[in-house]
C-alpha cells in the first residue's frame, strides 16, 4: 500500500508536471500565434506602404519625365531665342551701319547742295553784275547813238525817248 500511495503520488507528480508542460506549451503556442498574427498584420501594413511608395515613385517618375520633356523644350526655346537675339543684334548692327552710311551721304549731299547754292548765288551775283554792266553799256551806246541820231524822224525820237520834235 505504501507502494501504491507512492506510485499514485509519483503518478500524480508526473501528471502535474505533464499538465504544467502542456499548459506551458499551449501558452507558448498562443503567444506564437498572436505574434505571428501581429507580424502578418505588420508585414501587410509594410507591404501596403511599399505599394503606396511604389505608386508615388511611379507618379514622381512620370512627373519627372514631364519635367525633363519641358526642360528639353525650354532648352530648345532658349537656343531659338538666343539665335533670334543674335540675328536681331546682327540686323541692328546692319541697320546702324546703314544708318551711319545714310547720315554720311545726307551730310555729303547737304554739303554739296550748300556748295551748289553758294556757287549758284555767286554765279547769280556775277550774272547780275554782268547784266548791269551790259545794261549800262547799252544805255551808254543808246545815248551815243541818240546824240548822232536825226531827231526829226519819229522813229529816232521813239528810240531816244524824245517826245517833241525840234523846230
Amino acid at each position: 500500500m505504501k507502494l501504491a500511495v507512492a506510485l499514485v503520488g509519483l503518478s500524480l507528480a508526473v501528471m502535474v508536471v505533464m499538465i504544467y508542460q502542456a499548459v506551458r506549451q499551449e501558452l507558448n503556442l498562443r503567444n506564437l500565434k498572436t505574434r505571428m498574427v501581429e507580424n502578418s498584420a505588420e508585414v501587410k501594413r509594410k507591404e501596403e506602404a511599399i505599394v503606396e511608395l511604389k505608386v508615388k515613385i511611379q507618379d514622381l517618375k512620370t512627373t519627372l519625365t514631364g519635367v525633363h520633356t519641358k526642360m528639353d523644350e525650354l532648352k530648345v526655346k532658349k537656343v531659338e531665342v538666343e539665335k533670334s537675339s543674335q540675328e536681331l543684334d546682327k540686323y541692328l548692327q546692319t541697320c546702324n551701319t546703314e544708318k551711319a552710311d545714310v547720315e554720311k551721304k545726307k551730310t555729303d549731299v547737304g554739303e554739296a547742295v550748300n556748295k551748289v547754292k553758294a556757287d549758284h548765288e555767286e554765279a547769280k551775283r556775277k550774272a547780275e553784275e554782268e547784266i548791269q554792266g551790259l545794261k549800262q553799256q547799252i544805255l551808254d551806246r543808246d545815248k551815243a547813238i541818240c546824240a548822232f541820231a536825226d531827231t526829226t524822224k519819229e522813229e529816232a525820237r521813239k528810240l531816244c525817248g524824245i517826245s517833241e520834235a525840234p523846230q
